[in-house]
Order: structure tokens, then sequence, then C-alpha cells
């Protein structure tokens, strides 16, 4: 009854889209978590509704990782437009999804083929850790980092009882496809660089990914 009562003044709304994969020494939901966090946190002060992620994307490197969940590019994208179909169909007529797993980039033509298809939605698509604003303030700390690297190690997404290596991993990020033979190469699931950062420097990161969410709801419906 809110959210009707909502859609009577507004019509935005958040989609988070994560994924369940391995990230070395940090939770296996860091997508997921940071995707929904991020979401939540900028969309709170204007009142946006924000959805639960979706927790499954597309890692099929990652399968030989215990605890990884990869679906298939149809099975995602299907999830995926059948949640704007619902949210469309209810009236919401500016959807932002925020994605938090490099890997569900390539969902990004099915659903440019859904907006083709529904010109009465605006639908914008965000991949919030790699935005100019978060990527300067990234590299002003660290040139070095990816996945499941300090990048990704907040006080979220870390796992309680679970030391860090002191020392950075040289990077080792591969084009090999085989997810056996990927795991072989990969070792511990980081692409390489240092571990951690001072949570000083990860909030500054975290504030400007949250700043430009909240500025793509607030003034990229145009």
């Amino acid at each position: 009854m809110q959210v009707e009562d909502y859609l009577q003044r507004d019509d935005r709304i958040v989609v988070p889209v994560g994924s369940t994969e391995q990230h070395a020494y940090l939770s296996l939901g860091t997508d997921c978590i940071l995707a929904e966090r991020v979401s939540v946190e900028a969309a709170e002060p204007l009142g946006v509704p924000v959805l639960p992620v979706l927790p499954y994307g597309l890692t099929p490197r990652f399968v030989a990782y215990p605890g990884t969940v990869s679906l298939r590019i149809e099975t995602f994208l299907s999830v995926l437009t059948e949640v704007l179909d619902s949210a469309s169909g209810q009236g919401f007529r500016r959807i932002l999804i925020v994605n938090g797993h490099g890997g569900n980039t390539a969902a990004i033509s099915g659903l440019a083929h859904w907006g083709a298809k529904h010109p009465e939605t605006r639908l914008q698509y965000h991949d919030w850790w790699q935005s100019a604003r978060v990527m300067e303030i990234v590299r002003s700390i660290d040139e070095e980092g990816s996945h499941a690297s300090w990048m990704e190690n907040f006080p979220w997404t870390r796992l309680p009882g679970v030391q860090l290596p002191s020392e950075a991993k040289p990077a080792t990020e591969t084009l090999v496809l085989d997810p056996v033979a990927f795991r072989e190469t990969m070792g511990d699931g980081s692409f390489g660089g240092a571990y951690q950062h001072s949570d000083e420097e990860m909030l500054r990161v975290w504030q400007a990914g949250v700043e430009e969410v909240r500025e793509l709801l607030e003034n990229g419906w145009a």
C-alpha cells in the first residue's frame, strides 16, 4: 500500500544486481552486498525504493570455486527483464539498474532490446564500482587493484576471523576460460594487488560511489 501511494507522486525505482562468487578472503556475497548497500544509501534521502538485490549473475569462470553460482546469460536476462516487466507494468517509469559485478555487463545488449520495446520507460544501467569519480579516487590510492583485492575490501564485505595476507599479490588476471584451469592459475581468486587499505581510504571510495548513484537518480533522466 505504501508503494502504491508512492507511485502517485514519483515513478523512480532502483534494481541492484550482483553475483554470488568467490572473492578470495572476502564474502561470497561481496558484489551483492555492495550493489544493494550503495543503492540504499543513495536512494534513502530521496525516498526512492530499492528492490532486494538480484543475487546471481554471470560468472562461469569461477564455478570451480565452491560457493560460486553462475547463471546462463539467457536465464539471467530472462529474470532481469521480467523484473523490469513487473516494475514497468506497475507504473515505474524511471528504473535504475545498479550493477556490482563485471560479468553482468554482458547483458547490456539484451537490456537495450528491452528498453527499445518499452519507450514509455526510461532505463539506466550503472556499474557503480568503475564510474569516473570512483575510479579517480581508487587510482589516487593505488594503481594496482582489481577483483577480490583491496578495491572490494570494505568493513561490510569482510568475514569475521579471516586473516588477509599482508603482502600484495602480483597481477595474475588471465583470459583462460576453463574453470578448473582458471582456478589453478588464479589460486586464491584475487586478480592481484594489495588485499587491504585503510578504512579511511575505503570510505572515500564509498562516498563517491553513493554520490554518483544519487546524482543519477536525481539528474540522469533527461
